[in-house]
């Protein structure tokens, strides 16, 4: 990645949410009591990468959306890990909250958007832009006021700033309800995308791992494919390569595509070297399954 004079900052523009996780004891029993350890988090994928950024020692800008009852305690949790908030209050909306329950390496999730449906691309302001490097936004920021067009204004306002243009496309799931073309028309101008194999799949059409970067790469600069234990695929400039997972126990598979993201533009900013920052990138991942909730412990 080309050095940009006077500037090493990065932006991750998305959703913040309250994490409810719940770790079944044993399996779910329906219509009666399953005892199970119940916990609260703050996460939100953007979020998440912002506070794995930060502990990093990244200089990190984020900037969202919470309720106005929530704002200081969000705002509190982002500035201990180290990023600089901008965070807009919301009067009536509450915070995002996402129930997540965590049975081994699966998670289902239970989502209310919340105050996240008001996310403004305009927030990202010029004078941010300016002394940025990097903009890294999740798919489901698409989901907001602005739609898809403020979306991908704000992609063209970074590339005209300078910055490069990440995107963690956010679940399989939203890309579905959303629409693949739909999606991947307006995430165009993007330099860099983070699918993991099953958003690749649904973005696609195809299974094979080789094949679906070299598709996406068609369209984005660099391909990202995580694949979890699998490892990673990447596409760049006509070739592929592979880099290994770092194996580690699962506690909790929250949050670790976030801590990946920021684990690679940590490193992809310094050196702007692929593999060592898909190796980095793998090596945050690992940190963050190993605990409850998608950011880091401080």
């Amino acid at each position: 990645m080309p050095e940009r004079s006077g500037s090493d900052r990065i932006i991750a523009f998305g959703d913040v949410i309250d994490d409810v996780v719940a770790m079944p004891y044993g399996a779910i029993r329906p219509d009666t009591d399953t005892a199970a350890s119940i916990g609260f988090r703050a996460g939100g994928s953007a979020a998440n990468t912002a506070a794995w950024l930060g502990s990093l020692g990244a200089k990190v800008d984020f900037v969202g959306v919470v309720g106005a009852y929530d704002f200081e305690r969000h705002t509190g949790l982002l500035e201990r890990a180290r990023v600089t908030s901008h965070l807009r209050a919301h009067p009536t909306l509450t915070t995002g909250t996402i129930v997540i329950i965590v049975e081994g390496e699966h998670r289902t999730m239970f989502t209310e958007r919340g105050a996240n449906t008001e996310l403004d691309p305009v927030d990202v302001t010029t004078e941010l832009l300016a002394n940025a490097s990097v903009l890294h936004l999740t798919g489901h920021s698409l989901l907001n006021s602005a739609g898809s067009e403020g979306f991908t204004a704000l992609v063209a306002r970074a590339k005209k700033a300078g910055a490069r243009v990440s995107v963690d496309p956010g679940s399989a799931g939203f890309i579905a309800d959303y629409g693949a073309e739909k999606f991947l028309a307006a995430i165009s101008g993007a330099a860099l995308l983070f699918p993991s194999l099953e958003e690749g799949r649904v973005l696609t059409g195809l299974t094979d791992p080789a094949e679906i970067v070299a598709k996406l790469a068609e369209t984005f600069p660099t391909v990202v494919l995580t694949m979890g234990a699998g490892g990673v695929v990447i596409a760049h400039d006509g070739t592929t390569l592979t880099v290994p997972a770092v194996n580690s126990p699962v506690v909790d598979p929250t949050g670790a595509g976030d801590a990946f993201c920021a684990g690679f533009l940590n490193e992809w900013m310094r050196s702007g070297d692929l593999a060592r920052s898909a190796s980095a990138g793998a090596k945050v991942a690992s940190r963050a399954v190993g605990v409850i909730g998608g950011r880091p412990q401080l």
